[in-house]
Parts: structure tokens; C-alpha cells; sequence
């Protein structure tokens, strides 16, 4: 994926077809756009709506002759063309998430939110982060870029650099030893594909949930607050039922 949008506008003769049936055959004065992940969107005089369009498409193919352009997109059994009889200009723009901005990079640009990563509009760096995390006003003491708060048995800060200081170095500071297994071993915290407490003597293997222990399950493990008014053993597949918080 590149991070530049091009802008495409023309007299245009569209065509969108899927399954080999025609389903819009249009021409009139249009401006095309491809986004970063070849999403074509054709845009005409009328409304916020595309004309016509076609989302991430497996094939865009551009061409270029004396009468104009011609852009090809398919994906599976769709495919739309757009082909200028007028052409009336074609441009690259720079493009980057936009979202809420959420504090400085390291290189002096803005960083934004977008979903599960926080990305820098200028230098585009970027951050995987935890979709429950909120991003603070504070800045790591280390780096200079913002904390993270996020509750994974206890409520921690961690870097938002998990390189620097990781969200799951902080949990393992703060309770590893302190939980123990249903067979009486101290639980580890690792790290892989999200925070899980691991029983290094009979295997035993939990997925951290959202939330802060409020006391024991039934079954030994640690009880969950997630916050939403439910409580929940940390396994998720324990058949006690644990009172609900108020």
C-alpha cells in the first residue's frame, strides 16, 4: 500500500459489471479517485454517494494512450472501467489516516488515533495499541511519546513504544507471582497474540480480559471486573457463575 492518493477527472465513460452482467453503464464529467488500498471510487456533480465504485479490488490496472486514460479494477467477479474521452487532469496527493490527533511524535509531527494503531501524519510511523487503550496527555518519561492506560487485571500505563516500555513488562511487574493456577503454581504473564497467564508446571493457558480483579472465582482463578457490570473468571470457559457488580 502506498501512501498517496490519485485523483483522476474527465469526461469518462464508466462501466461497472459483476458476474458478466453490465449493471452501470454511465459518461458524463467525473472525478476518480484511488485510495492507498486501490478502493475506486468515481465521483460525479451528484450528492456524497460514488457514482460508482469498487473496495480494495485484487487487480487496478492504469493505462495511458493519446485519447486519455483507461483504469481497469477487478476483483473475482467484478470489475469496473473507466476509460477518458476528455481528459481534464490527473494528480498524486499525499494520504494518511485521519483521526484524533492524540500527541507529538518523535519526529515534532501529530499523531493520530486510528483504530487498534496510532500513526504519525508526517513521518507515518506507526503504532499497534490495544482497541480498549486509551491514549494519555502524558508522555513516556523515556522517549517523550504518550502513555497508554489499559486494564489487564490492574489498571497500567505502559509507552506507547512497546519497544521502550511494553504494556505487557508492566503487568508481569505487577502480578506475576501474585495470581496463582487452580493447581497451586504462580501464573506467568506472556506476551503472544494479546496478554495471556501461562502455567509453566500443567500448562494451563488464559487470555487476559479486559478489566481489574475483583476477588476469587469459585474454581481458584482470579475474577474479573470488566467493567460493563459483569464479572468474569480469567478462564472464559469456567462453568461458575460469579456475581455481577453493581
Amino acid at each position: 500500500m502506498q501512501d498517496a492518493i490519485r485523483v483522476l477527472a474527465g469526461e469518462c465513460a464508466v462501466r461497472y459489471e459483476s458476474a458478466g452482467t453490465i449493471e452501470r453503464d454511465l459518461r458524463g464529467d467525473v472525478v476518480v479517485v484511488v485510495k492507498p488500498d486501490d478502493t475506486v471510487l468515481v465521483h460525479d456533480a451528484d450528492g456524497y454517494q460514488p457514482a460508482a465504485w469498487l473496495t480494495r479490488p485484487g487487480v487496478v490496472r492504469y493505462t495511458r494512450d493519446a485519447r486519455g486514460f483507461r483504469l481497469d479494477a477487478a476483483d473475482g467477479d467484478e470489475r469496473l472501467v473507466v476509460e477518458s474521452a476528455t481528459e481534464h487532469g490527473d494528480a498524486h496527493y499525499p494520504a494518511s489516516p485521519a483521526g484524533p490527533p492524540v500527541g507529538t511524535c518523535e519526529c515534532s509531527g501529530t499523531l493520530v488515533r486510528d483504530g487498534g494503531r496510532v500513526v504519525c501524519v508526517d513521518c507515518r510511523a506507526q503504532y499497534a495499541i490495544p482497541r480498549d487503550a486509551a491514549v494519555t496527555d502524558d508522555a513516556c518519561s523515556d522517549c517523550g511519546l504518550p502513555e497508554l492506560r489499559v486494564q489487564r487485571g490492574v489498571e497500567v500505563t505502559a509507552c506507547l513504544d512497546r519497544e521502550c516500555c511494553s504494556i505487557a513488562d508492566v503487568v508481569r511487574n505487577h502480578v506475576e507471582g501474585v495470581w496463582t493456577c487452580r493447581c497451586g503454581e504462580p501464573l506467568e504473564i506472556q506476551s503472544s497474540r494479546g496478554l495471556r497467564a501461562v502455567c509453566s508446571h500443567c500448562g494451563a493457558d488464559h487470555r487476559l480480559p479486559r478489566g481489574v480483579v475483583d476477588g476469587d472465582c469459585d474454581c481458584g482463578l482470579p475474577a474479573f471486573d470488566t467493567g460493563d457490570g459483569d464479572r468474569r473468571c480469567l478462564d472464559d470457559g469456567c462453568k461458575h457463575e460469579l456475581q455481577t457488580t453493581t
